[in-house]
């Protein structure tokens, strides 16, 4: 079964300012969460899709990987000592049971099961209980990309209109785009953990057309031609990374690019919604 893009991780070490930076591009973002392991999150929730800020809030909570076991406050801990970014791809998930099944047919490195709880806090000050659980992959050439699906088990609890209406007419998730020097190193894996059986190469690189929104796997100069800023304001550090999303935006004239070295590591690309 075909998985659709669920969210990324946008890691950064100043959590208020990132979620200050996509206020002032028209977002609307979630108030602070906290997880159990020391990481907080901001949110940019779209239809079915979101942006998950992320920083370090206490790292003494942060519990070290052992074995198979996946430490997302440890990986994204990681990344931040390097740099600021998009530090993890997400897929929805149906049956989280069902996805490491399928991972482990198809010759993945599967990471044991995780699943948690939070408190999530609403636009009224109330509070509610939201559940997920992940199935963590890993692509051993992209070993700076988490990769994991996520089962919402409360999405009445995690989705509200409140958090979906942006001022910038924001309403869809059109793209994530990854930079890679070589895109078809990465068609067996992407191929095995969105599900999809079939995908367009081109010059440029690869892209996968999932049942919510596209992933793409460019060439750094194919980034450039693109998105027309220089290689340099779309990525930093080695690859393969992710390196850009676009958002279909209501409302909207004509597309406008945000390069990733003013907003934390991410070009985001605002596109007229068709």
């Amino acid at each position: 079964m075909a998985r659709g893009l669920d969210h990324i991780v946008v890691a950064v070490r100043d959590l208020d300012a990132a979620a200050a930076a996509y206020s002032a591009l028209g977002f609307t973002v979630t108030p602070e969460n906290r997880h159990p392991w020391g990481t907080a999150n901001r949110l940019v929730q779209l239809d079915g899709f979101f942006i998950e800020l992320l920083s370090i809030a206490d790292a003494s909570r942060i519990p070290e990987p052992i074995g198979k076991t996946f430490s997302f406050g440890a990986f994204n801990r990681d990344f931040l000592s390097k740099r600021e970014g998009a530090s993890m791809l997400v897929l929805e998930s149906r049956d989280a049971a069902a996805d490491r099944e399928s991972f482990l047919k198809a010759g993945l490195d599967v990471f044991e099961p995780f699943s948690f709880e939070r408190v999530a806090n609403l636009p009224d000050g109330s509070t509610v209980q939201v559940a997920f659980d992940l199935t963590h992959v890993r692509d051993p050439l992209a070993p700076d990309i988490g990769f994991f699906t996520c089962h919402n088990r409360f999405p009445e609890n995690f989705w509200k209109e409140a958090f979906q209406t942006h001022s910038n007419g924001a309403q869809r998730i059109d793209s994530v785009h990854l930079c890679a020097s070589d895109p078809s190193d990465h068609h067996e894996f992407l191929g095995a953990f969105t599900g999809l059986r079939e995908m367009r190469a081109t010059s440029l690189g690869l892209t996968l057309e999932t049942p919510r929104g596209t992933i793409s796997v460019l060439t750094p100069m194919a980034c450039q031609a693109l998105f027309d800023v220089a290689v340099s304001n779309v990525t930093v550090g080695p690859f393969p990374q992710i390196a850009a999303i676009e958002v279909g935006c209501a409302g909207l004239d004509q597309r406008k690019i945000v390069p990733g070295d003013s907003l934390f590591g991410v070009t985001v690309i605002l596109n007229p919604l068709k």
